[in-house]
């Protein structure tokens, strides 16, 4: 048996974990099998450019964020740019190149780790006929066909701890500090760490805020003789009747907007509206950077497992899931249906209600 491996998409902590349990669950399961892992995701595939996985070269990257495989988030092969004879860039597909240098490599599946985009080119490959076993993937746990996604907690943990380093500068200089996470149109990492890291106000995609709200807050604050507040908000949130705040258009990417600036906006609002001055940081791609959490690397080796049960039941086109704490799997049709966002009934929104936390909108 010859099994590839890619890691699409933005990079999160566990994708080498997953890599290494992969690696050593498939060689003592089938013990003649051979392992490769495209570099760069599907433009490795498109490229015919991969590494053969062994337990030397996987051996100590068990800890480590980031993949050894590399990653891309721009390359769609259903959706390809390509240089056309003229020299002008078109899109185009080029998914049979791709199977083409499956079947010339002799691989009997591929094991796809990526969030929403990466698996419905997963879903697409399936549909023409390759072996294919889905591993969500996603910083922002924002794919609903799982209860959690590998990375999330580390990102969790990043956030948490650089909000405990803010407090202590934010109660030094009597500010309010502004704290902007990753997580797209979805709030879990910000109502996470938010809770965790003892935030005075989150702010997340699912729930529009009102300025007045937040000032009221601040304000409440004050009176208690507590001049200084932490905010922290998603990149996706906006004013109530408001939009998302959009730092750039990457024009070659399959999914172009990069959301971002909303913390800034928001802290210029409040220096005007209030008498604290108001500091934003963006902590951006260090959710995704460092060691991988035990929690999460945990995570990974059940992942790990569950696929190469997959493989060996040669149940192909499906993604492999947690559900009530247990490794299940569901089809890579169902998988990427659906994005997971908070609902207005969820445990930690009441929560953090009841710990007086503001969450923009009361």
């Amino acid at each position: 048996m010859k099994i590839a491996l890619l890691t699409g998409g933005g990079d999160a902590p566990g994708l080498n974990a997953v890599i290494y349990a992969i690696t050593r669950i498939s060689l003592r399961k089938f013990p003649m099998c051979e392992l490769i892992g495209y570099k760069f995701g599907y433009r490795g595939m498109y490229k015919n450019n991969f590494l053969r996985l062994t337990l030397e070269n996987t051996s100590g990257i068990l800890n480590k964020g980031g993949t050894i495989l590399s990653s891309s988030n721009k390359d769609n092969l259903f959706d390809y740019l390509v240089e056309d004879e003229s020299g002008n860039k078109i899109r185009c597909d080029v998914s049979d190149i791709a199977i083409e240098n499956l079947k010339r490599e002799n691989v009997d599946v591929l094991i796809v780790m990526g969030g929403d985009g990466t698996l419905t080119s997963a879903r697409d490959f399936s549909r023409k006929g390759v072996n294919v076993i889905g591993v969500p993937k996603t910083i922002d746990n924002d794919l609903d066909s799982t209860d959690t996604t590998f990375g999330f907690d580390t990102a969790v943990n990043i956030v948490t701890e650089n909000l405990e380093r803010l407090h202590t500068t934010a109660e030094s200089h009597h500010r309010i500090i502004i704290v902007e996470v990753m997580g797209r149109n979805a709030g879990w990492i910000a109502l996470y760490a938010g809770i965790a890291g003892s935030a005075d106000v989150i702010l997340i995609p699912e729930i529009e805020y009102d300025i007045n709200n937040i000032i009221e807050k601040i304000s409440e604050r004050d009176s208690q003789d507590k001049n200084f507040s932490i905010i922290i908000i998603t990149e996706g949130a906006h004013e109530k009747n408001g939009k998302i705040v959009v730092s750039k258009i990457i024009d070659d990417s399959p999914d172009p907007i990069r959301l971002g600036g909303i913390g800034e906006k928001l802290a210029n609002q409040l220096e005007k509206l209030t008498d604290h001055e108001v500091r934003s940081v963006s902590l951006g791609h260090i959710q995704r950077g460092g060691d991988t959490s035990p929690h999460d690397r945990i995570l990974s080796a059940r992942y790990a497992n569950a696929t190469v049960d997959l493989i060996s039941q040669r149940k192909f086109g499906n993604m492999v899931c947690l559900k009530n704490n247990k490794m299940s799997y569901v089809s890579l049709e169902k998988a990427v249906e659906n994005q997971k966002f908070i609902k207005m009934d969820d445990e930690l929104l009441n929560i953090a209600r009841a710990m007086g936390i503001s969450l923009g909108d009361a």
